[in-house]
């Protein structure tokens, strides 16, 4: 889950594996596989940042189980 925030200054929480694809159009635009479409204030680079964070953190917590 990746934290982000809408134009009205509300922050949501968005779960990363869903997001299919993000484009600015000029307002950044997440769209999930699900259809649904999130207009939000983060760049396209901070989103892919964040979803890195995020990958990271998981896959992390997988290889300490693994061990």
């Amino acid at each position: 889950m990746i934290k982000v925030t809408r134009l009205n200054d509300t922050q949501i929480v968005i779960n990363a594996e869903l997001i299919e694809f993000v484009e600015e159009t000029p307002d950044t635009v997440i769209t999930m596989t699900t259809g649904r479409k999130i207009v939000v204030k983060e760049t396209i680079d901070e989103i892919i940042g964040t979803v890195i964070q995020y990958k990271r953190k998981i896959y992390s917590r997988i290889d300490h189980l693994a061990e």
